[in-house]
């Protein structure tokens, strides 16, 4: 990540993420007076086409801003913020969950992603964290209240991924110091993939942003022992097949669902660097090498076609800088 391409990213999401429309709503209507207009609802994040990328779209704003203080963007993103993350504007983001209706609004996926941001808001140490803090707190407690009762994982390589949302989910409850929440993602994640062997790849599927098995390793690598993660992932994936190895093909990046693909390989580089820690030197090569393939494959597809743009950099970032 360079300061040239930083300043490329902030700049696109500055551009969408109060571009209110076009608007894809995870919203139940309640009847025929139902109030739902985007800005109305969610006064911070109603652009970016959906909620869950405006979340990321920000978060992708405060990475930059920490890492890369000295852009010209810089001031564009504190007047943002500024004007976003206001006691009243989070008041309404938070009175929008406590309808009945939104209990599984952004489940998992916005959850998490709204967790990340409230993450890196508190790392670069910004008063805009404490403005948040109402709504994250919010998104931590559903997130321990759900844990129990998600009996199996979601293992799907789009926003339901359990196994995404703990990776990210975790990042939060490391810097928050919120024991409870990570004592409850460490017992879910044993229960859920503390038996899993031999992984079966049969990825991707043609919609996938996320790599299932990769996800899962990346969860396990986040909440296990480095010694008793070095042993799981030894059982899990022993080499790397080539159906994980191969950058993904994108055929139509106008196609919402099929510019997917971009984002898996973008995802996909950021899950093989973060394992390629292993100690058995061929899969750390393999990983290595295939993540750099995976970068390539779609590092200069970000910009282009709204149905990418809105966020596809947020993955990017991901990628060339990690999740901490």
């Amino acid at each position: 990540m360079t300061p040239i391409r930083a300043a490329t990213f902030a700049r696109i999401a500055l551009g969408h993420v109060t571009r209110e429309y076009p608007h894809k709503a995870d919203h139940v209507m309640t009847g025929d007076d139902d109030p739902y207009r985007p800005r109305t609802v969610h006064p911070i994040f109603f652009g970016s086409f959906d909620w869950h990328s405006c979340v990321h779209g920000y978060w992708l704003l405060a990475r930059i801003r920490r890492l890369f203080p000295d852009l010209a963007e810089v001031a564009a993103i504190d007047a943002l913020f500024d004007a976003a993350f206001t006691p009243e504007k989070v008041a309404a983001e938070c009175a929008y969950l406590d309808r009945p209706s939104a209990r599984g609004f952004e489940r998992p996926y916005g959850w998490a992603w709204l967790l990340m941001l409230q993450s890196e808001l508190m790392v670069a140490g910004l008063g805009h964290a404490d403005r948040l803090r109402p709504l994250a707190e919010a998104f931590a407690a559903r997130w321990r209240a759900h844990l129990p009762l998600m009996t199996y994982p979601v293992r799907a390589g789009t926003h339901a991924n359990t196994a995404f949302a703990l990776v990210l989910a975790d990042r939060y409850a490391r810097v928050a110091n919120d024991q409870a929440m990570r004592g409850a993602m460490i017992e879910r994640a044993h229960h859920w993939f503390g038996a899993d062997r031999q992984a079966q790849v049969w990825e991707p599927s043609g919609e996938d942003f996320l790599s299932p098995t990769l996800m899962e390793a990346m969860a396990m690598q986040r909440l296990l022992p480095a010694d008793a993660f070095a042993d799981w992932f030894a059982a899990f994936l022993p080499g790397l097949p080539d159906t994980l190895a191969t950058p993904a093909r994108v055929s139509d990046r106008s196609d919402g669902r099929i510019a997917h693909l971009d984002g898996l390989n973008l995802s996909r580089a950021w899950a093989m660097q973060a394992l390629a820690t292993t100690p058995e030197a061929r899969l750390r090569n393999a990983l290595q090498a295939a993540a750099a393939d995976h970068l390539a494959a779609a590092i200069d597809e970000v910009a282009g076609d709204y149905m990418g743009e809105h966020w596809l950099a947020s993955f990017a970032m991901l990628a060339c800088t990690g999740t901490d």
